[in-house]
């Protein structure tokens, strides 16, 4: 089926209902193409046609690509929305996937719930992003390449592209007599998809003509594999899943095949939000933490995301940023205290049951510290004190990396509660006597390693 407007229309249907259809529009001839040819068939649309230029600042005349996106969309009758973005890599970032994330993270921002974003990737795409993936090792799930329909934000990105090449796409241009950017940097070899473009897909095609259909049905094949995958992944999980969603059990995962336990752990991670690990670092999941010693707490990092043990229980969470124990917080007036270090926060409470004596609070000097080593409790109804150390480790069930981040209130120097968790006795209201209840709203990169 080659590329008509019949064809994209055809396709369209296919697609879920939209109050709005967005079109990714750089100026080029691909995204050129799918704006014209939406602009024709907008009256079939149930709702509106809009267009998105994203400009990067990356090229010299990419003020001059904005202007021409806006005056051909002006042409076509569909409204133009430009975002500007100024991008600041990192050292050792690649500055094509720092775009490219930018500009999705744009994109995603403004597209409203139910509408979809309509970008002009076509075969050859697909076709170049299989072999790239499959030169970087990836498994099914890469090699699925990209889908025609898939989530963005709070509505859905498609690609009505993706069964017609870049033949018919350029026939279409010239019969329409339309005029397009050409971006020099397409042709600029250091980027990996250009080699393939330019330098190996010009041979694959002289043996195999129709490699763009044939890789792109291997994509559909590695996507369906995928999505077999992902469901006895997610049966597994609920097999396996801890007593929180970030938390797997270890003894249940180690029961496993290693396919089906490394499949678990993808899921688990990615659902969760985090980056995925690279192979390296799944395998050092299984081996060095699944396979550790119950007493031991070790961790597995990457970029964005680290996995931690403690007892039975698998953790994924964002890297703990760097905090000092010896540090001391006045707590000199208000409702509420900003910790640092990511920590969070803490919050009173008045008029609780079992809280701190109103007296103490109001009239003392009090402090937040974190745990330096034996400090003693002894906890609001008890009648002997208990190391800390102790109580955190066998009662809370408190994560080693955490205990000396857990804000402990000091009155008057002495030791009067742990925030969100107990009073100590001295300092507790009396039976009866409304007190004062200290509350701690972990950050989130650490509440889903605290016990409930």
């Amino acid at each position: 089926m080659s590329f008509s407007l019949a064809s994209l229309s055809t396709k369209l249907r296919e697609l879920p209902e939209a109050p709005c259809y967005w079109v990714a529009y750089s100026g080029g001839l691909d995204s050129h193409v799918l704006l014209h040819a939406m602009a024709q068939l907008n009256d079939q649309l149930v709702g509106s046609l809009r267009a998105i230029h994203v400009q990067h600042g990356l090229q010299p005349d990419a003020e001059q690509w904005l202007q021409h996106s806006a005056d051909e969309s002006s042409r076509l009758g569909v409204a133009l929305t430009p975002l500007r973005l100024t991008l600041k890599p990192a050292k050792g970032e690649s500055l094509e996937a720092v775009a490219r994330e930018a500009r999705y993270q744009a994109m995603q921002r403004l597209i409203g719930p139910g509408e979809l974003l309509l970008t002009a990737q076509h075969q050859n795409d697909q076709a170049e992003t299989l072999l790239l993936q499959l030169l970087r090792g990836s498994g099914p799930s890469g090699l699925a390449a990209m889908p025609e329909l898939a989530p963005f934000g709070s509505g859905q990105l498609a690609r009505p592209l993706l069964g017609f090449t870049r033949a018919e796409l350029t026939a279409y241009a010239e019969q329409h007599s339309l005029s397009w950017i050409e971006d020099g940097s397409n042709t600029n070899l250091r980027f990996d998809r250009n080699y393939i473009r330019h330098q190996l897909m010009p041979v694959i095609e002289k043996r195999w003509p129709a490699y763009s259909s044939t890789l792109a049905r291997s994509a559909r094949h590695c996507a369906e594999a995928q999505q077999l995958i992902d469901q006895l992944a997610l049966a597994d999980r609920a097999e396996v899943q801890g007593n929180r969603s970030n938390t797997l059990s270890v003894a249940a995962l180690s029961q496993l095949s290693p396919p089906r336990c490394r499949a678990v752990l993808r899921h688990w991670i990615e659902d969760l939000g985090f980056q995925l690990p690279s192979t390296r670092h799944l395998e050092r999941i299984v081996d060095e933490v699944i396979a550790a010693a119950e007493d031991r707490t070790p961790l597995v990092a990457w970029t964005g995301a680290e996995v931690r043990r403690f007892r039975d229980r698998l953790l994924v969470m964002a890297p703990l940023a760097q905090h000092d124990p010896s540090v001391t917080i006045p707590w000199l007036e208000g409702s509420s205290l900003q910790l640092p270090a990511g920590l969070g926060s803490l919050h009173v409470d008045e008029q609780v049951d079992g809280g701190i004596d109103p007296d103490h609070w109001r009239q003392g000097e009090v402090e937040v510290r974190f745990r330096q080593g034996g400090e003693r409790c002894q906890c609001q109804g008890e009648t002997m004190s208990r190391l800390l150390k102790k109580i955190f480790q066998e009662i809370l069930k408190i994560p080693p990396w955490l205990r000396d981040r857990v804000p402990l209130l000091y009155i008057d120097g002495e030791l009067a509660a742990v925030a969100g968790f107990f009073i100590c006795e001295s300092f507790a209201a009396s039976t009866g006597q409304p007190g004062i209840a200290p509350r701690w709203e972990a950050d989130a990169s650490i509440a889903g390693s605290l016990p409930k």
